[in-house]
């Protein structure tokens, strides 16, 4: 099996960036890259926040996500400036546009940051740490703004790796690294590893990621199910996900819903969460197809989109099984932090049921699908959530840490 090489590129503070870039190419005398300035929307609307700030900003210790009124506390010669989407997505695109030259395996992200796929590409170029540095200047000396980017063997780590030190920064984190580099990281940095289950962690003296490399892993599944395994191995910066770049036939269901208000109510959430999954596991069995993955897609207040995902060992398009392993997602991986938009997602999708039952269960298995039929022709013909299955309701209680 041949090695992977993954890069991970993430523009360095891109709302801001890009915002400057902007301005500088029509005409504005000022970089506000180098003045204490931020990206922030309406101070009358639900959005009058900081998305990004200079690093002069960030020296009167204005954090991201913060008012905008309490920002200008901090520094009163504050200059504010409006975010301008329709061209930060023009600036990702014509980025993603450029790095696809150097291999064709692109998976973008979010709106600012891409993995890439160079296994094969080292035939091509001799040295691809070299060629890493030499993409980061081509994108500063031809869009006018910096990158970070991660080198490793697999997705998790690349994503880690770009994180490490920044602006305008190569690093690396590869089998050989994982000791050394990422073990002594505080455990919260592990990425996908949640405000609450960081707390949990750490109540168990698990405070940094070798921490959480050399417990039991037996006990952390235990205590948070299929996230404990995802944790565990993590911790080894073990990942075998793909980098996926969008191609013809649709291979996944999803629903998102994009809330009136940014809140981080987790009953709300979870309340959201429950109808999604209704939906997409609908139109899965309309489909007559299975998933055997299940994944949560979030977005916070800074438009930053995040997911985690879980496989099962048998593919299912259950209500209860789908619900069950969505509210573990949830309950792990949730940064316990404000939401505007909210989604599930179903992958891997299967039209055979590969399950390994008892002859004991088949009946009772058949007599679910059934009822799980004649719900899903009534909503079909008088509503779609005129029916909902009580049991779904009290999944919850089972599924605290």
């Amino acid at each position: 099996m041949k090695e992977r090489i993954i890069f991970h590129i993430d523009v360095n503070n891109a709302f801001l960036s890009w915002t400057a870039v902007y301005l500088l190419k029509n005409g504005y005398k000022k970089d506000i890259r180098t003045i204490p300035s931020i990206i922030g929307g309406d101070e009358k609307t639900r959005r009058g926040i900081v998305l990004a700030k200079s690093p002069v900003a960030k020296k009167y210790k204005i954090v991201t996500a913060e008012t905008i009124y309490s920002a200008k506390k901090k520094c009163p010669n504050l200059e504010i400036y409006p975010p301008n989407f329709n061209w930060y997505h023009e600036k990702s695109k014509e980025l993603m546009n450029y790095l696809s030259n150097y291999s064709p395996e692109l998976e973008q992200f979010s709106i600012d940051e891409c993995f890439l796929d160079m296994s094969g590409m080292k035939y091509i170029y001799n040295d691809l740490i070299e060629l890493a540095y030499k993409i980061k200047e081509e994108i500063k000396e031809k869009f006018g703004y910096t990158v970070n980017i991660g080198i490793a063997n697999n997705k998790l780590c690349a994503k880690m790796a770009s994180d490490f030190e920044k602006p305008d920064k190569v690093h690396t984190l590869f089998k050989d690294e994982i000791a050394s580099k990422l073990w002594p990281l505080d455990v919260g940095d592990l990425f996908m590893c949640g405000k609450r289950a960081t707390e949990e962690l750490k109540k168990l003296g698990i405070n940094t990621i070798g921490d959480l490399a050399r417990y039991d892993e037996k006990k952390l599944i235990k205590k948070f199910k299929s996230m404990g395994e995802y944790l565990h191995k993590a911790a080894y910066g073990i990942d075998d996900s793909k980098v996926e770049r969008e191609r013809g036939e649709r291979k996944s269901i999803s629903t998102e819903r994009t809330l009136n208000k940014d809140t981080s109510n987790k009953d709300e959430l979870k309340d959201i969460l429950y109808k999604e999954t209704l939906e997409v596991a609908r139109q899965l069995r309309r489909k007559k197809m299975y998933a055997k993955t299940i994944g949560i897609i979030y977005k916070d207040v800074l438009f930053k989109k995040y997911s985690q995902q879980l496989t099962l060992s048998t593919p299912t398009n259950s209500d209860k099984e789908l619900f069950e392993k969505v509210l573990e997602l949830f309950n792990n991986s949730f940064r316990e932090e404000d939401i505007r938009l909210i989604g599930v997602r179903l992958s891997n999708l299967t039209t055979n049921k590969e399950s390994q039952i008892s002859i004991f269960d088949i009946e009772e298995e058949k007599h679910d699908e059934k009822f799980q039929e004649t719900i899903d022709k009534i909503n079909n013909k008088f509503g779609k959530s005129l029916i909902e299955p009580a049991s779904l309701k009290l999944i919850d209680k089972n599924q605290k840490i």
